[in-house]
C-alpha cells in the first residue's frame, strides 16, 4: 500500500505528475524490485502486488518502460522486471576506425573502453549493455558488451562496388567498419561509384559481414551536389516536408490581418532595425533603443512563431522532430517551411509582423533594473548587416553614414550599451573564446574555390550582447515564477580536467585557482583567456581550456551556465531555427493569458522533459552534419594544391601525429612516421612531439611551415609533411646531436679508462716497489701481475661502460610488463627483453597503453610508450589474418657477436642513421 499510495489522481482521472514526483515513483518502484520479497513479475502482476487501480496502469508500464530504458531494470524473454546486475550498465557503442569502441552512459563521468574483439558486434549508435571490468584501460575503465538493446540505425550511406555475382557498400562513415554485402537482385541497378542508401537486413557477426540491400541511389559519385547530399542521407536529415505540413502551411496567410493585430501593444512608431549577415533570409530578432536619463530602454523584438505553429499540429510535430535548422555550405534545411520562415515570420522590412517582445530598463551599470514581456505589434524600418553597421561607426565610412544618416544615433547608442553590458559580464567571468570561423564559397557546380576565415566585427558583438541580456532576463523570471520552462545549461567542468589543466598551464608560468575539491568559478579561466592573449601559447591554452568544458544542452533544471557565468539562461530568440525556443514562448503566452493553470502545468511537466532531451539530441546532430560538410569541402579545396608549401600552426598534438591549421582554417595533419630527421614521440606532460635523439619538439601553438602531401575526400582527411627547409633543419639538427652524443660516450669512456688507470697506476707502483724489494722472495710474480695488467686500460673501461649501458637499456622491457603481459617465451639471463609475443597481442596491447606497431623497421616491430622501445624478432611473431607481417631482416654476423639485448639497439640506431643518409 506504501508504493500505491504515490501513484495519486485529481478527481478527473489525471495522473496529477512532476517530474520531480515520477523520480520518486520510480525510486520506490527500484526500492521494490530490491527488497528480499521480490520475484521477478511482469508488469500486471506487479500491478496486481501493489492494487493499482486499473486507471493507473498505463503510467506504472510508463514508470517501468523508463527504468528500463536508462538501463536500471531489464526485462527477461518472458516478459518480466528484474534488476540490473551489479556491473551491468546501459549506454551508447561509439565505434573506431581501428576496431574497438567505447560505451558512453548517461549521467555518468567517463566512457568505458571496448576492445574489438569484446564488441559482439555492435556498431556506432547502438544502444548496448555492458559489462564493466575490474581491469582499466590506461584512466579508462574496461568492459565487454554482453548484448545490443536497440540498433542505431538501418540504413548506412556508403559507396557502392560491384563483382560479377554480387555487390558491396563502403560505408562513409569509417566508423562502421565492415563492407556491407548487397546480392545481385538488392542492387536495384546501381554500378561502381553510385553513391547509395542501403538498409541493412542482416547485421552478421563476428566472422560475416552485414548483408543489405539498396533502397535508393543517390547519385554518381562525381556528380554536382551528390557529396553534400550523402551527408544529409547519412545523418538522417529530413529534406521534404510531409504532405499534412504543407497543407498547413498553404492555409496561413502572407499578411498580418487587422483581427490578429487586436490585443497587442503597439511598438510601430518606434525606429526598429533587424542586423544580420548579408545572406541571412530568415530573420526572427529586432531591436529599438532609446535612452531616458540614465536608463536605457531596450527592446528586444522576436518574431511570433508560436501564432501560426499551434502545438500538435502537423507543423509542430514536424518541427520538434527536425529539432533546429541546419545550415550547410550550399544549403539550409529549415525547421520551419520558406514560406513562415523566410516570410510571414520573418521581420523583414517595411511589413507589420506579430511578435514576442522583451523590453528592459537598463542602467549605467549594466544591470536589468526592469522588464515587461508581452506580445507586440511591430514594423521593421531598416534592415541592416553587420558590415554595413560596421562601416558606419568603426571605419566612418561617408558613403554609408550619409544612406543611413537617420539612424546614426541609434547605432551609436548601441555601441555604448553593448559595452556597458559586455564589461559587466566579463567582471562576472564570463568566458570569451574566439576561435575563428570558416567561409566556404563555392561556384554553380558546387566546387570550393575560396575558403577564408569568416570576419567577426563588433556589429555581431552588439547583437550578441543584447540577445544574452533578453534570454537571462526571460529565463530569471520564469525561474521565480516556479513554472515549467526550459533552460539551457552548462554545468561545470570536471574536477580532473580542470586538475590537469591547471598543471599544465602552470609549466608556463601562469596560475588557475581552484577550490579544495579543485572547482573553479569561470571568472578564473577568463582572467587565463586573458593573460594569454598575443602571447605565442594562446592557441594552445585556449584550445586545451575549451576542451575542458562540458557540452551544454537544454534541461527542465535550472543549473546555470557556466561559460557564460549566469545563473539563470534560455533560449528565446530565435524560434524560427530552434524548438526550445519556440516551446518557451507558447508556456510565456499561456502565462500572459492567464491561461497555465493545474492541468496544463501538468502537460508541460509530463512532455518537457522530452522536448529537452531531444532538443539535445538533434543539436548535436545538426553541428556533426555542418562540421562533416565543411571537412568534405576544405579536403576538395586541398586537392588542388598538393605538393604546394604554407606556412600554420600547430593545433593538435596525438601520438599517432600533429595537426596543423593554416591562416585559412584548414586543418591538416602530419603523421609521425612522415617527421623526418628523428624518430618522434609524443610527451604528453608537455603536450609536444619530442625527437628520441635531437631533442627537438614541435608544441601545441609553432609556426610550422608545411608542404600539402596527400588529400583523402572519402574519409575527409588532409595530409601534410614538413617542408623541406624545416625537414633539412631537423635533419641537421639531428646529425649534430648524434655527433655530440657520440663525442659524449666517447669522453666518458675516457674518463673511466683515465680513473681505471690511475687505479692501475697505482697498482704497478706497488707491485715495482714489491719486485725491487731486496726482501722479496719472489720477484717473479710481480712481472706475472705487470704482463696481466699489459692487456690494456681500455679493457676494464669498456666492459664497465658495457655493463652500465646494457642496464640502461633493459629498462624498456617494463613497459611490456606494465602493459599487462608477460613473455610467454623464456629467455636467456642476459636478454630480458625477449619474449613470444604473436602480432594479435602487440595489436591487442597497442589499443590497451595507447601505443603504436610501426612495421616501418624492416624486420622489427617497435612498440612505442613515451621514450620506451622495444623490439621483438620477426621470428617471434605471429600474423592473423589482414595484418601484413613484418618482413623479416638478416643479422649481420658482426651484430651476433653482440649481446642480444645490446643487438636490437645497435640495429636501431644503424636503421636510424642509414634514414639519416638517405
Amino acid at each position: 500500500m506504501y508504493y500505491v499510495a504515490l501513484f495519486t489522481f485529481t478527481k478527473r482521472g489525471c495522473l496529477k505528475v512532476t517530474r520531480e514526483e515520477l523520480d520518486s515513483k520510480k525510486q520506490l518502484i527500484m526500492e521494490f524490485m530490491a527488497s528480499k520479497t521480490y520475484r521477478p513479475m511482469s508488469v500486471k502482476e506487479m500491478a496486481s502486488v501493489l492494487m493499482v487501480p486499473s486507471k493507473q496502469k498505463k503510467d506504472l508500464r510508463k514508470v517501468i518502460e523508463e527504468l528500463s530504458g536508462e538501463g536500471k531494470i531489464q526485462i527477461n524473454a518472458k516478459g518480466k522486471a528484474m534488476l540490473m546486475p551489479d556491473g551491468i550498465k546501459t549506454g551508447r557503442y561509439m565505434g573506431t576506425q581501428r576496431g574497438f569502441g567505447f560505451v558512453r552512459i548517461e549521467g555518468e563521468d567517463g566512457d568505458i573502453y571496448i576492445p574489438g574483439h569484446k564488441s559482439k558486434g555492435a556498431i556506432d549508435g547502438d544502444t548496448v549493455r555492458v559489462a564493466v571490468e575490474e581491469k582499466r584501460h590506461g584512466k579508462k575503465r574496461e568492459g565487454a558488451v554482453t548484448a545490443i538493446v536497440e540498433r542505431g540505425s538501418s540504413v548506412v550511406v556508403g559507396t557502392y562496388f560491384k563483382s560479377k555475382s554480387f555487390g558491396f557498400v563502403v560505408a562513409d562513415n569509417q566508423k562502421f567498419g565492415k563492407d556491407i554485402y548487397i546480392a545481385k537482385s538488392d542492387s536495384k541497378g546501381a554500378v561502381t561509384g553510385h553513391k547509395v542508401v542501403a538498409e541493412i537486413t542482416d547485421y552478421g557477426s563476428g566472422d560475416r559481414n552485414p548483408e543489405g540491400r539498396i533502397i535508393e541511389i543517390i547519385g554518381h559519385i562525381n556528380d554536382p551536389g551528390v557529396d553534400i547530399l550523402s551527408i544529409v542521407k547519412a545523418y538522417g536529415l529530413p529534406e521534404e516536408y510531409p504532405e499534412a505540413v504543407m497543407q498547413q502551411t498553404e492555409g496561413i496567410s502572407e499578411s498580418v490581418s487587422e483581427e490578429e493585430k487586436q490585443g497587442r501593444t503597439d511598438y510601430r512608431n518606434l525606429q526598429t532595425v533587424t542586423i544580420d549577415g548579408e545572406d541571412a533570409k530568415d530573420l526572427d530578432d529586432a531591436i529599438t533603443l532609446v535612452k531616458e536619463g540614465d536608463i536605457y530602454k531596450l527592446g528586444v523584438h522576436i518574431a511570433d512563431v508560436s501564432h501560426y505553429v499551434k502545438e500538435n499540429s502537423p507543423l509542430d510535430k514536424e518541427a520538434l522532430k527536425r529539432g533546429t535548422s541546419v545550415y550547410l555550405v550550399d544549403r539550409v534545411i529549415p525547421m520551419l517551411p520558406h514560406k513562415l520562415s523566410n516570410g510571414i515570420c520573418s521581420l523583414n522590412e517595411g511589413t507589420d509582423r506579430l511578435a514576442l517582445s522583451c523590453i528592459m530598463e537598463i542602467n549605467k551599470s549594466g544591470e536589468v533594473i526592469g522588464h515587461k514581456i508581452e506580445e507586440t505589434l511591430i514594423n521593421v524600418d531598416k534592415r541592416m548587416s553587420y558590415t554595413s553597421v560596421n562601416k558606419i561607426i568603426e571605419l566612418n565610412d561617408e558613403e554609408e553614414r550619409e544612406k543611413y544618416k537617420d539612424f546614426i544615433p541609434m547605432f551609436e547608442l548601441m555601441y555604448e550599451l553593448a559595452d556597458i553590458l559586455r564589461t559587466r559580464r566579463f567582471k562576472k567571468g564570463s568566458i570569451g573564446f574566439d576561435f575563428p570561423e570558416s567561409k566556404i564559397i563555392l561556384n554553380k557546380k558546387g566546387k570550393p574555390v575560396k575558403i577564408q576565415e569568416y570576419e567577426r566585427n563588433n556589429a555581431h558583438r552588439i547583437i550578441e550582447e543584447f540577445m544574452l541580456a533578453a534570454n537571462q532576463t526571460v529565463a530569471e523570471e520564469y525561474f521565480w515564477q516556479e513554472l515549467p520552462f526550459v533552460f539551457r545549461v552548462h554545468e561545470e567542468p570536471e574536477s580532473e580536467k580542470i586538475l590537469q589543466l591547471g598543471i599544465f598551464v602552470n609549466s608556463f608560468g601562469y596560475i588557475l585557482k581552484t577550490g579544495a575539491n579543485n572547482e573553479v568559478h569561470p571568472k578564473e579561466i577568463q582572467k587565463l583567456v586573458n593573460n594569454i592573449k598575443g602571447k605565442p601559447e594562446e592557441a594552445l591554452i585556449s584550445r586545451l581550456a575549451l576542451r575542458s568544458m562540458k557540452q551544454a544542452k537544454y534541461s527542465v533544471r535550472c543549473e546555470g551556465h557556466f561559460g557564460l557565468a549566469m545563473k539563470y539562461y534560455c533560449h528565446f530568440t530565435s524560434p524560427i531555427r530552434r524548438y526550445p525556443d519556440l516551446q518557451i514562448h507558447r508556456i510565456i503566452k499561456e502565462n500572459i493569458h492567464g491561461r497555465l493553470i493545474d492541468n496544463r502545468i501538468n502537460h508541460y511537466n509530463k512532455i518537457l522533459p522530452e522536448v529537452a532531451e531531444a532538443a539535445s539530441r538533434l543539436e548535436r546532430r545538426a553541428d556533426d552534419s555542418e562540421r562533416e560538410v565543411e571537412k568534405l569541402k576544405k579536403a576538395e579545396y586541398m586537392e588542388r594544391f598538393i605538393g604546394q608549401n604554407f606556412d600554420g600552426i600547430i593545433s593538435g598534438v596525438t601520438s599517432w601525429g600533429m595537426y596543423v591549421e593554416l591562416p585559412n582554417t584548414v586543418e591538416g595533419m602530419i603523421r609521425v612516421a612522415d617527421m623526418p630527421g628523428d624518430y618522434y614521440y609524443f610527451d604528453e606532460e608537455h603536450y609536444c612531439m619530442a625527437g628520441e635523439h635531437t631533442g627537438k619538439t614541435y608544441k601545441l601553438g609553432s609556426q610550422i611551415k608545411i608542404t600539402v602531401a596527400s588529400v583523402d575526400k572519402l574519409s575527409k582527411t588532409i595530409n601534410f609533411t614538413i617542408a623541406e627547409e624545416d625537414a633539412d633543419t631537423a635533419k641537421e639538427n639531428g646529425k649534430k646531436t648524434l655527433k655530440s652524443r657520440q663525442k659524449r660516450r666517447k669522453l666518458k669512456e675516457a674518463k673511466i679508462a683515465s680513473e681505471t688507470g690511475k687505479a692501475e697506476e697505482t697498482g704497478k707502483e706497488n707491485i715495482q716497489e714489491t719486485s725491487v724489494n731486496p726482501e722479496n722472495e719472489k720477484p717473479k710474480k710481480a712481472s706475472v701481475q705487470k704482463k696481466n695488467t699489459k692487456t690494456g686500460d681500455n679493457i676494464k673501461a669498456k666492459k664497465l661502460f658495457r655493463k652500465q649501458s646494457e642496464k640502461r637499456k633493459r629498462k624498456p622491457a617494463i613497459a611490456v610488463k606494465k602493459m599487462g603481459r608477460k613473455p610467454a617465451g623464456k629467455a636467456g639471463a642476459k636478454n630480458k627483453l625477449a619474449g613470444k609475443l604473436s602480432f594479435g597481442n602487440l595489436a591487442e596491447l597497442a589499443g590497451k597503453a595507447n601505443i603504436r606497431i610501426i612495421p616501418k623497421f624492416t624486420g622489427r616491430v617497435v612498440i612505442n610508450n613515451g621514450r620506451k622501445v622495444v623490439f621483438v624478432p620477426k621470428t617471434r611473431i605471429k600474423t592473423k589474418p589482414g595484418i601484413k607481417p613484418v618482413q623479416k631482416r638478416r643479422i649481420r654476423k658482426a651484430d651476433r657477436k653482440v649481446p642480444a639485448s645490446n643487438r636490437k639497439y645497435k640495429g636501431m640506431r644503424r636503421l636510424w642513421r642509414r634514414k639519416q643518409r638517405n
